[in-house]
Order: structure tokens, then sequence, then C-alpha cells
């Protein structure tokens, strides 16, 4: 438990040395001045919380603050903190009882998505699942290749289209092989797709409904992976992947790059959409269940 929590604070260091840094070092044990909430405001903002968020946690904690007959910025800080973690929830735990169970993942270009697939895989062969790979990405050669080279260097079979192939027709055969093969998950890699783009984005619900047609009830879930260091960007992108395709679980991915992982509050109060996983570093075993707790203690270790 100790080598997680401190891979947690190591992998968010970088959130935790700005803007959230910079909160406890101006507030300090100062007293509450009509200019603490000016300081704080633009310091949620500029940490990637958004306007929306940010106004909304504020609210509750001059509500407590008023409430508690809070004075001093060391208490605002305590409330502000216990404020933030309720804005996260523990990831649902997803039982996959079908046989294969079949896990559709989305994002665009760049997210780190191929990556996290191939991550994924690991940690699930680690448990001793029989894992098969679907590399439905044909828009992006490279994506095909690299997906194959991680699959072999984790020893995971997988299905690849040729370049400018139909995705749909890999993710066909991809979930057709892990019936054949008694597969216990499929992960399929699906294009990554600008939201603005409106045919590209129907091209991915056409992968939708072909994979349920595959096998009737997949996929039994559709998780976005969204690139930390897009910040509020990322928000927006993912307005538009839930809409089309029904995602069900957020992964966090490259949050160690980032000096911007306070979009995390953000994302379930505005989206009702759950963060399952938090990429913490280049390595297979460092995509991590996502943990409200270790979050907080990692991007709030100034305020310690």
């Amino acid at each position: 438990m100790t080598h997680v929590l401190s891979r947690w604070k190591e992998g968010l260091a970088k959130t935790s040395k700005t803007k959230f840094g910079q909160i406890a070092t101006i507030l300090g044990v100062t007293e509450i001045t009509p200019e603490t909430w000016d300081d704080l405001e633009a310091l949620l903002i500029q940490s990637d919380l958004g306007i929306e968020t940010t106004n909304h946690i504020l609210d509750i904690v001059e509500n407590r603050v008023d409430r508690e007959g809070i004075t001093k910025s060391q208490g605002l800080i305590f409330i502000l903190r216990e404020e933030l973690r309720n804005l996260l929830v523990a990831p649902p735990q997803f039982i996959f009882n079908e046989k294969p169970s079949v896990i559709l993942i989305v994002g665009v270009n760049g997210s780190g998505k191929t990556t996290t697939i191939a991550k994924l895989g690991y940690q699930f062969s680690k448990e001793g699942k029989k894992v098969l790979l679907g590399a439905a990405d044909t828009f992006r050669a490279a994506a095909v290749d690299q997906l194959e080279i991680w699959a072999q260097r984790l020893e995971l079979p997988i299905v690849a289209g040729q370049p400018g192939g139909d995705p749909g027709a890999v993710a066909y055969d991809t979930v057709q092989s892990g019936i054949n093969r008694n597969m216990d998950i499929v992960f399929i890699d699906t294009a990554g797709r600008l939201h603005t783009r409106f045919n590209l984005m129907e091209e991915l619900k056409k992968v939708y409904r072909v994979v349920g047609k595959a096998l009737p009830g997949s996929p039994h879930a559709v998780w976005l992976v969204m690139d930390a260091t897009t910040g509020q960007n990322g928000l927006q992108q993912a307005h538009a992947f839930k809409e089309a395709v029904d995602v069900n679980g957020i992964i966090l991915a490259k949050l160690d790059s980032s000096a911007r992982g306070g979009m995390a509050f953000a994302i379930y109060r505005e989206l009702g959409i759950p963060i399952i996983y938090a990429g913490l570093g280049e390595n297979p075993d460092e995509l991590q269940p996502f943990d409200p707790d270790a979050f907080i203690d990692g991007i709030l270790a100034d305020w310690n």
C-alpha cells in the first residue's frame, strides 16, 4: 500500500507543485478577507477546475466557513480539501461475467489511447484473464503497428486490420475471434476522433453497432481515454463521445505529465462519468485504478 501511495505522489508531483501548491502558499495562516476569495477563485480556475466547478465549490466552501465561524485561512484550507474530495467518486466495480467481455476504447488522437489499451491488456492478463486486442484504428497505420509491437512485447494475441481498411470489419473479426478462442476480455482500439468531426463520430457509432451485431449485448463497457494535459478542452471532447457511444468510464492518461490535473474534479460533476484509471507513468504497471483519496493526497501534497 505504501508503494502505491508513493507512486501517486510521484505521479502527481507536477500538478501539486503548480497552482495547487500556490493555494496553500498564498492562503498561509492569514485572516480570511474578500481578497482571499478572489485569490482562491483565480487559482482554482488556473488549476483547471473550470469556471462552473470553481463557482460550485466556492459556494459550498463559503457557506461552510460562515456556518462554522472560520476566520483563519488554515481552517479554510481544511474545508476546501474536504469539499474537493467530495467532488470525486470511487470507481465502480466492473464485473465482467460475459465471455468474452468486449470493451471498446475511444478517444482523440494523441490521448494515449493505444498505449493505454496495451497497459490494460497487461493488467488483466496478470490477473489470469485471457485477453485479446483488436487494432481497429485503421485510419492511422502507426496505431496498428504500435499496438502490434505492444502485443508482441506483452505476449498478447491481437487481431489487426490493414491500413485504410474498414474499422467495423476489424472490430467484428476481433469479437468473433474472441468467441472462437474462448477469451475472457476483448479490448478494441478505435480510430482517434476529433469530437468536432461529424463524419468520424458517425463512423465510431458504426463500430459500436457492429460490435453489438458480432455479440449481442456488447460492448459491455465503453471507456474514454482523456489526455490530462488538455485540461478543460478534454471535457468538451468527453461530452461528444458520451453522446455518441454511451461512455461509462474515463481513463485519465498522462496525469504524471500534466500540471492541469484539476480537470479531474470537474469530470464526474459535469459528465456523470467516473474516472476508473489514471496514468501515472510510462510503464504498464503505472496505469492505476483511480483512488480518490490517493489522488487528493498526491495533488494536495503541499497542503500538509
